[in-house]
């Protein structure tokens, strides 16, 4: 399936959905201590997302192939050693916890699609460096956006970074093409050579999604159908933007009011 170029009427409703998305994580960040449940996160994520905006949540019931069961939920809630895809559930979050929180906003026929990461009450300087880190090897894929560059390009960089500041990252998973389909073409990954895969086209609209270990890359599934894990059990971070290709460079649809500064080496 080939990569699909957004018209102007597609940008402007990716616009919409994608800024519900990045305004739910804005949203759901005061509830967000010790304590609550994924579940209660979870509820109140699908009652703004279904109430006040008046939109669906994409992940709901949401079945990729007859090999996944359909998942449960609205959102991803995703703690500690688990790398993507955590199905919330009614363990409380306790103090030190790290959450990802990736929400995908159903609007006017176009999906809107952000992750974030979260503290719980007071964590340990290794877990914020983890999430710093790859909060910022995300900025440095993003930076290679531009009409011309390569897809190689995005991966490599976060690849590098994450790399050299002693981590490694998830290589099952990758970002995605993203508009009325909520998986498409192409598919994004956070690691690998520059100037390889297809050229980076003004139009693509696409996700970019780093998942990057603690430890060790290796993962594993738990029994679920949905959730990886890191496999030495170490812990994991995600961060998420949904990016439109521009003539001269790049747009992050998925900006909010509330979310961590835009990092110094990103010129917008």
């Amino acid at each position: 399936m080939s990569i699909i170029i957004k018209n102007q009427q597609d940008i402007q409703y990716m616009r919409i959905s994608c800024k519900l998305a990045a305004e739910v994580l804005d949203y759901i960040e005061p509830f967000i201590i010790p304590g609550v449940t994924t579940n209660e996160i979870d509820k109140l994520c699908h009652d703004y997302i279904v109430n006040v905006q008046k939109a669906y949540p994409s992940p709901l019931n949401y079945q990729p192939s007859p090999k996944n069961p359909p998942y449960p939920k609205s959102i991803c809630t995703s703690v500690n050693s688990e790398i993507c895809h955590g199905i919330p559930n009614d363990k409380p979050l306790k103090n030190g916890d790290i959450l990802n929180v990736d929400v995908t906003v159903y609007k006017n026929s176009y999906h809107g699609d952000t992750s974030r990461m979260f503290y719980v009450g007071t964590v340990s300087p290794q877990a914020k460096r983890l999430c710093q880190i790859t909060y910022e090897s995300m900025w440095y894929g993003i930076n290679q956006v531009k009409p011309g560059n390569y897809f190689g390009d995005i991966g490599h960089a976060i690849q590098k970074y994450a790399e050299n500041n002693g981590y490694s990252v998830v290589e099952e998973f990758c970002g995605h093409g993203i508009g009325k389909v909520f998986h498409e073409e192409p598919q994004v990954l956070h690691y690998g050579r520059p100037k390889t895969a297809a050229r980076i086209e003004s139009g693509m609209i696409f996700t970019i999604e780093p998942m990057i270990n603690q430890g060790k890359k290796q993962i594993r599934f738990v029994s679920n159908g949905w959730t990886a894990i890191t496999k030495d059990r170490m812990l994991s971070a995600q961060w998420e933007h949904t990016v439109l290709v521009t003539e001269k460079g790049f747009e992050v649809l998925t900006i909010s009011e509330k979310m961590p500064p835009i990092p110094d080496f990103i010129k917008i």
